[in-house]
């Protein structure tokens, strides 16, 4: 399908472009997101005049509770969809606004998220960006000092939720859409706010692009060709980030040896590409730079960390490992009677058993009927051998490289004051079996999946 004001615009050619980008959609149940503005409607328009479509499409409109009139543009949206005769649904968003936070950034991810709950399996989400969005994206990219991530701009096809995000239209302008909306007497709304130049977005529409435009006509589709050549470029780079990202792989943390391998771009690029992959947001280059480099230069002992948003990459034990901001471990302790159940919860990490073993590393005479099973709290001592020295915990876990993830749950077992076990790693040497023991035990750890 071509562009700039193409007389050709015509539903079958909205779908066969739809099927181009994603043949899956061939069959697949088909969502439209309809905010009532001209762009989405002639979207939906389009597709409800598809008889292949028929009986497969919906829309959805999602309310942002921004604008006091945001309930009279869901009913009217509902109307819309009813003359069409397409079903539709709407979502009201509770948007809270966070300090220094944009709107537009805001209102951009609650939809969004609110989408991707929204989407069945396999559905198809469709979204009437256009030439000229991408050509706004490109430069508020651009500006922003995006990487090539940002400056490929809005994909064509993505996976989002339980479906697939498709944007059949981004060939089309925006005056053809809105033309062939009016031309067969949809009406749509007109957001007040899409004036406000206080908004980045509509002050680079009304403001600089005019200009950009007048002096270069095609400058639309020359940055959306180039928009999709840096794509291309970025593909690769993540076929490279793949590769080095699986040979530097210790499970799902990266070796730090592997890593000062790496040239520092091909480096900076693997974390790249191994935090994106992990579902999070990567973080800004200074951030990044501080993982790349501070961080894999730290003396062996240390544990140092970088943490942005809601994320946290820490160094330990020559590993990289990537966790959620606030997913550690609250601490606990918990009174425990085995004889009355052998089976402890633990709060987040899991669950203890204390069973009979032939060969358990636990005199099972020596315990009181009341245990205490609690969290590390730092300072704890033991003696894993009867003719060994007592060893601080705290260099038992170093020596075996237990993860730092595994250490914030880790079960105590004590009796009294005095710590009988850790899991089911160490026993010490008071507890455990002497030659005449009758009946031995052992600490099972089920650790959370």
């Amino acid at each position: 399908m071509s562009a700039a004001g193409d007389p050709r615009l015509d539903p079958d050619r909205v779908y066969a472009a739809l099927l181009t980008l994603h043949p899956a959609a061939a069959t697949a149940p088909l969502c439209v997101a309809f905010s009532g503005g001209a762009d989405s409607t002639a979207l939906l328009g389009l597709l409800a005049a598809v008889p292949a479509a028929r009986g497969r499409l919906r829309a959805v409109h999602i309310d942002h509770g921004l604008q006091a009139q945001s309930g009279s543009w869901a009913r009217a949206c509902r109307a819309r969809a009813r003359e069409l005769k397409v079903p539709f649904a709407t979502h009201p968003l509770a948007l809270t606004r966070g300090r220094g936070q944009s709107i537009e950034a805001l209102a951009r991810a609650g939809r969004y998220a609110a989408l991707a709950r929204e989407l069945r399996a396999g559905e198809v989400l469709l979204t009437a960006h256009h030439l000229e969005d991408q050509l706004e994206t490109v430069l508020l990219q651009l500006l922003r000092g995006a990487g090539l991530p940002g400056l490929a701009a809005m994909p064509a096809v993505a996976a989002l939720g339980r479906g697939f995000l498709v944007r059949p239209l981004l060939d089309v302008r925006r005056e053809r859409l809105r033309a062939w909306a009016q031309e067969r007497g949809l009406r749509f709304i007109e957001d007040p706010s899409n004036r406000d130049d206080a908004l980045d977005r509509n002050y680079l529409r009304h403001e600089v692009l005019p200009g950009i435009l007048t002096r270069w006509p095609g400058a639309a589709g020359t940055v959306a060709r180039a928009a999709r050549h840096i794509a291309q470029a970025q593909q690769l780079l993540d076929a490279l980030a793949a590769a080095d990202s699986a040979r530097a792989a210790d499970g799902a943390a990266l070796a730090v040896s592997s890593l000062r391998a790496l040239p520092p771009a091909r480096r900076r690029n693997a974390l790249r590409w191994w935090i994106s992959q992990a579902g999070h947001t990567v973080p800004d280059s200074r951030r990044l730079e501080e993982i790349a480099v501070t961080l894999l230069a730290a003396r062996v002992g240390a544990n140092p960390w970088v943490s942005w948003g809601a994320a946290q990459v820490q160094r330990h034990a020559g590993r990289l490992t990537l966790t959620a901001v606030g997913s550690a471990v609250a601490p606990y302790e918990i009174a425990w009677s085995p004889r009355r159940s052998a089976r402890l919860i633990l709060p987040g990490a899991g669950h203890v058993e204390l069973v009979a073993a032939q060969h358990g590393l636990i005199d099972a005479a020596t315990l009181p009927a009341r245990l205490l099973v609690r969290t590390r709290r730092g300072g704890e001592r033991l003696r894993p051998r009867a003719a060994g020295p007592s060893r601080t915990l705290k260099s038992l876990l170093q020596k075996e490289a237990i993860g730092l993830r595994e250490r914030e749950m880790l079960p105590l077992l004590y009796a009294g004051e005095q710590l009988v076990a850790v899991a089911d790693l160490w026993v010490d040497a008071r507890w455990q079996p002497r030659p005449d023991c009758a009946r031995r035990l052992q600490l099972i750890w089920h650790r959370p999946a």
